[in-house]
């Protein structure tokens, strides 16, 4: 039985190796996973060269947060001022406006030798009665636009302008012969007056004259107009006037009337209100014929003009800022030049 004598089986040696063998499997796993891993912090640099970018060097390279500047949310509105303190305004001289007269306008204005213009004035209602906007509150017949008026109005309003629409009150021949009795300035005889020109105005004393203007003015505003610009305010100057029926009243108190009025109509708009005079009521104070009455007038609005020339200007200034410091005066000329100070407003070339 020799030949089976010290006979063993061979089982260590086979367990040993197994678990050799899995410890390899494991660590090529692990160096499987982490290769894996590692790839999503290898990065390259502008030669090409790949290097490791480990999130514990990307939070060591992280500067510090800047500390919130408290002032950095907070929201700061520049309230744009209501009118420019000092007018250079050029005129839209078609009306109705079209949108070809406001860019030919727009582009001769700029031409012109002036300072920089920050304003422009267009026409809404004439001294002939036209109402050259799509009024509501208009008399019959009154109302004279072309197709794109609306149009050329908002490209006016909604311009960089400080935009200026005029509007002529009580010269108005068409709604004084719509309504005679209502609003109508009559004679004597009870008729229609004709002044020296052969026109028709509304009577400033007739509350329904007074108060179609207001509506008028207010339907301005609404179009989004910065100025409403009044001219022909006060009573016929020529023709037969001691044939006016001035319906018993007191001339200077229509008109102060009508002017407290309209700030009242307008009082809930941010419009600048102004006041077209004759330069010879500047420097004398008054014209009882029309009604007018600079101590009266200048308190009841923002800014004044007058057609004048620019030797006259520092005259008429003082003149306005004796009656109220509040008013500015503006010039209307028929060109700029270099003796010109102050507001001014240039008139369309006729």
């Amino acid at each position: 039985m020799g030949g089976t004598k010290g006979y063993r089986s061979y089982r260590g040696r086979t367990s040993k190796g197994k678990i050799a063998l899995a410890v390899v499997l494991v660590l090529i796993i692990l160096a499987a996973v982490g290769f894996l891993w590692l790839q999503e912090y290898i990065v390259y640099d502008a030669d090409g060269n790949a290097r490791l970018d480990l999130p514990w060097r990307q939070e060591a390279s992280v500067p510090p947060a800047e500390e919130e500047d408290p002032l950095q949310n907070v929201e700061i509105t520049v309230q744009e001022p209501e009118a420019p303190a000092d007018l250079a305004a050029f005129s839209a001289g078609a009306a109705p406006l079209t949108r070809a007269d406001w860019q030919e306008t727009w582009m001769g204005a700029t031409m012109m030798s002036a300072p920089a213009w920050n304003a422009a004035a267009v026409t809404l209602k004439d001294s002939a009665g036209h109402i050259c906007f799509a009024a509501a509150g208009a008399a019959a017949g009154t109302v004279s636009t072309a197709e794109d008026t609306a149009a050329a109005l908002a490209e006016v309003t909604e311009s960089r302008y400080h935009t200026i629409a005029r509007m002529s009150c009580f010269l108005d021949p068409i709604a004084a012969r719509a309504d005679v009795e209502g609003m109508g300035l009559k004679n004597t005889g009870g008729y229609i007056y004709y002044d020296g020109n052969d026109l028709n105005w509304l009577d400033p004393s007739k509350p329904a004259a007074r108060q179609y203007l207001c509506g008028l003015a207010r339907e301005i505003a609404d179009l989004g107009f910065d100025e409403i610009l009044l001219t022909d305010v006060g009573y016929p100057t020529t023709g037969p006037l001691d044939k006016i029926d001035y319906n018993g009243a007191d001339r200077a108190e229509s008109i102060r009337t009508f002017l407290e009025e309209l700030r009242s109509a307008l009082a809930e708009y941010d419009v600048v209100i102004s006041i077209e005079l004759p330069a010879e009521v500047l420097t004398a104070g008054t014209d009882d014929t029309a009604g007018l009455v600079l101590a009266d007038i200048a308190p009841l609005v923002d800014r004044i003009y007058a057609v004048t020339t620019a030797d006259q200007i520092p005259a008429l200034t003082a003149a306005v800022t004796a009656a109220s410091e509040a008013a500015d005066f503006a010039a209307e000329l028929t060109a700029y030049g270099p003796d010109v100070t102050g507001s001014c407003l240039i008139l369309p070339q006729t």
